[in-house]
């Protein structure tokens, strides 16, 4: 059942840097700002849910900047997952997309316009799987920095590039990069299961709002988290996307936009 006393939350928060984190099996790095751009709310959201003595469950929830109250959608995301998190009757993956399905009902019927983008790392022992719906990153470091596993985002501009129409750097600079077409809160809102994956020594995962992916590549990523301090390689990460949203480079996109992270690692 889940472990109410140490869950971590984090609701329109300015966090000045990294904090970490760690429970019997591994080390977890949190931060949550808002854009450098804007003096309105943070609309991001994330959780640290340690459920049992073998799983943690980790949520970042990016409320849907341009739509009414993102803020209020991605915190309703994350209460609502940790209330269907408690519920010990049913599978912690049973449990999971009930609480994302009850979120987009429940948001869906305000008739507020809100959304919310949902990524989620679903951590037993060494066995990782994901679930996302929208734009948010997932993506699994191997020790040698390069990708084991990453999300497909929810876009356009994603798509392009899975089936080869585009490449990476195009879609860094396209101008479409940041419309998605799968949130919590629409109407035909769909999950995507990642497969069941082997965490191996070292491993390391990043799950973000699109601020990180939108001002850092992939291998840049990877370089950040791999580092043999975790604490310090994503305040490097950090610094980096805060840099490039702030002093925006010339041969890309640099996006502007609250951002949000959770990174892990086994310990």
């Amino acid at each position: 059942m889940t472990d109410t006393q140490n869950i971590i939350t984090r609701f329109d928060a300015r966090d000045k840097e990294a904090q970490s984190v760690s429970n019997k099996h591994g080390e977890a790095i949190y931060f949550s700002d808002r854009s450098p751009s804007k003096i309105t709310a943070n609309e991001d959201s994330l959780a640290i849910i340690p459920v049992d003595d073998e799983t943690t469950v980790l949520v970042v929830a990016d409320g849907l900047g341009g739509m009414n109250a993102g803020e209020e959608a991605s915190k309703l995301l994350i209460e609502t997952l940790i209330d269907s998190l408690k519920n010990k009757d049913i599978s912690i993956r049973e449990a999971i997309l009930s609480g994302i399905d009850t979120a987009n009902k429940e948001i869906v019927s305000s008739k507020s316009g809100s959304g919310t983008t949902v990524s989620i790392a679903e951590i037993r022992g060494n066995m990782l799987r994901t679930y996302h719906a929208g734009d948010s990153l997932i993506l699994l470091s191997a020790s040698h920095a390069k990708v084991k596993y990453q999300s497909l985002s929810h876009s356009p501009i994603s798509y392009a590039v899975a089936c080869g129409a585009i490449d990476t750097e195009r879609a860094m600079c396209h101008p479409e990069r940041n419309l998605i077409s799968n949130f919590v809160g629409c109407n035909d809102m769909q999950i995507n299961i990642g497969p069941l994956t082997e965490l191996s020594t070292f491993d390391t995962l990043i799950i973000s709002s699109d601020a990180v992916s939108d001002n850092l590549y992939e291998d840049e990523i990877c370089s950040f988290i791999s580092t043999d301090s975790l604490l310090e390689g994503v305040n490097e990460l950090i610094n980096d996307c805060k840099k490039n949203m702030s002093e925006p480079l010339p041969d890309r996109r640099c996006h502007p936009d609250d951002l949000t992270l959770i990174s892990f690692r086994l310990k």
